[in-house]
């Protein structure tokens, strides 16, 4: 959306390069996560939270957001990934709740 334009929407599709990605890896029986942060994001994350293991049954959310900004006209794009993901079969309805373990990296990205 665009002052220029009223605040009028658009939709569209294109391809990005600001991606994440999750490394997930079975260790003794446990889901091991790790969330890659997208490394042209701003802020800057230094210190990360380490991967985290989920036995059988178990969920997480883990929330993530950044700020990309175009590298020939300057527009700055925001985006806040969320990411909910269980180890087996879980319920239908459990990633509607609160989640046992929510792991939070939103920042002030102004």
């Amino acid at each position: 959306m665009a002052e220029s334009d009223g605040f009028e929407p658009r939709e569209g599709l294109r391809r990005v390069s600001y991606r994440s990605d999750v490394r997930l890896r079975l260790v003794d029986g446990q889901l091991r996560v790790e969330l890659l942060a997208s490394a042209w994001g701003r802020p800057r994350r230094h210190r990360r939270p380490p991967a985290v293991r989920l036995a059988h049954g178990e969920w997480l959310r883990w929330q993530i957001n950044y700020r990309f900004t175009g590298t020939s006209d300057g527009a700055w794009l925001y985006r806040l990934d969320t990411l909910n993901l269980a180890h087996g079969a879980v319920p239908a309805d459990t990633f509607l709740g609160e989640p046992p373990r929510f792991i939070d990296e939103r920042a002030l990205i102004w």
